[in-house]
């Protein structure tokens, strides 16, 4: 059930989107066990004065406008472990397919309870009963 965000410039190709959606979307079913079709995303294209980052790095990195930043939104429960993987296999598989720098792969990770999600009708498919 998770639902991810990815905020990418404008100047992006569709084809620069197709591969970070499905490599957003194969480390959540390969790595987080998600199950298979439960595949909500949002992607937002912005305008260069739109993603700010810092221009004089951060944590020894130093970004370019290429930025990704990708937020993922699922219920709690993972590993540190599988959370390291996750990112990994996202960076790697954006940047080997889609030529994007590994340190321009921007990924934060929000977690919530099974209860915080209604797939329609107002209901809360998930939780208690």
């Amino acid at each position: 059930m998770p639902l991810a965000r990815i905020d990418i410039s404008n100047k992006a190709p569709a084809t620069l989107v197709r591969i970070i959606s499905e490599a957003v979307y194969k480390a959540m079913v390969e790595v987080g066990n998600v199950p298979v079709h439960d595949k909500f995303q949002v992607v937002t294209r912005h305008a260069p004065d739109e993603i700010i980052y810092p221009t004089e790095g951060y944590l020894g990195n130093q970004y370019t406008p290429e930025l990704v930043v990708i937020q993922v939104t699922w219920v709690s429960g993972r590993t540190t472990e599988t959370k390291k993987k996750f990112f990994q296999q996202i960076a790697s598989e954006i940047h080997e397919k889609g030529g994007i720098r590994k340190e321009d792969v921007w990924i934060s990770l929000v977690e919530s309870g099974r209860e915080d999600w209604s797939f329609e009708n107002g209901e809360m498919q998930y939780g208690p009963k």
